[in-house]
């Protein structure tokens, strides 16, 4: 069985005129319910993080700028972030959600989550909300696995079209945490980071794995690139967990990102990861949803992924 973590009041983080809006949850959770597997999971119960939490892995400062904005009524953080009345709150649920999952991987027979939030978080580095992302969903999820469960060995993978660079960030000089991101790069494309020499530095060098995929690159180019860092990641670190930072707008019909991928490269990419899983920590595995802004493609992609996970 694969447990699901997902609410209604995510929907409350209301970003108005903007692509990481409300209606890409709704299209989600629709889709998954016509197609009967929501019903299929178990629904795990959860509550919104404490600050002191979020502290684990961002300053005072970034915490503090969300919730006084959000108390002030919203606004932007910067031109592509926005924070509403809602916003503070809702992203101490996202981080729940995430934090919850990992406790319930970690103690039930289920091995498999997925928790559909938002904001988003990959984006949100120690010092800075950036990149629609206010805290750092799963970040905070592996280092509640490392304080709550004892974990020293945990992998995390990104296949986000853009490169996660606030978990590379947070995770850069740590060696419990092995950081894998296969993402756009080149020409400027967003957030500029995620070059293959970006390793990891001091205990952490070498623990950070960049694939960094040119515009145009072909479907089977990206599936080779991502298995053999896996595996390979996954075969160095002998990880007792696996968190997924699971956008889906490499998806080739988003207009944000593409890199050209179909809705059924994304059941590939999930077995790939769940045979991985499988081989290294008994099939332990949180995906948690990032980024993907076309609606139908949206939908499709994480119907296809829970697909793959339920199987």
């Amino acid at each position: 069985m694969t447990l699901l973590c997902t609410d209604p009041r995510f929907l409350d983080h209301d970003t108005g005129r903007h692509p990481e809006h409300a209606g890409r949850l709704v299209a989600v959770t629709a889709r998954l319910a016509a197609a009967g597997l929501t019903q299929r999971c178990t629904r795990v119960p959860f509550e919104p993080v404490s600050p002191l939490t979020l502290y684990r892995i961002h300053s005072r400062e970034v915490v503090e700028a969300v919730e006084r904005m959000a108390r002030h009524g919203g606004g932007r953080l910067d031109p592509d972030t926005v924070v509403s009345p809602a916003s503070y709150e809702v992203g101490l649920l996202a981080a729940g959600a995430c934090v919850a999952a990992v406790d319930d991987v970690m103690r039930r027979d289920d091995r498999i989550a997925l928790s559909l939030v938002r904001p988003p978080g990959h984006h949100a580095t120690p010092n800075r909300s950036m990149g629609f992302c206010l805290f750092n969903n799963i970040a905070l999820a592996a280092r509640h696995a490392q304080v709550a469960h004892g974990l020293s060995r945990i992998l995390i993978v990104d296949w986000d079209v853009h490169h996660g660079n606030g978990t590379q960030d947070i995770f850069y000089d740590d060696d419990t945490v092995m950081f894998v991101s296969v993402h756009r790069y080149g020409g400027g494309f967003y957030p500029g980071t995620g070059a293959a020499d970006e390793t990891g530095t001091g205990a952490g060098l070498g623990f950070t794995r960049n694939v960094p995929l040119p515009f145009g690159v072909s479907r089977e180019g990206y599936h080779a690139a991502f298995r053999a860092t896996l595996e390979s990641a996954a075969d160095k670190h002998r990880p007792e967990l696996i968190l997924l930072s699971a956008g889906f707008d490499a998806h080739r019909d988003d207009p944000i990102g593409s890199l050209g991928l179909d809705t059924e490269d994304f059941c590939t990419l999930t077995r790939l990861v769940l045979d991985v899983a499988k081989t290294h920590c008994g099939g332990r595995l949180v995906s948690c949803l990032e980024g993907g802004y076309n609606l139908d493609a949206l939908a499709d992609s994480v119907q296809v992924h829970l697909e793959e996970l339920l199987a």
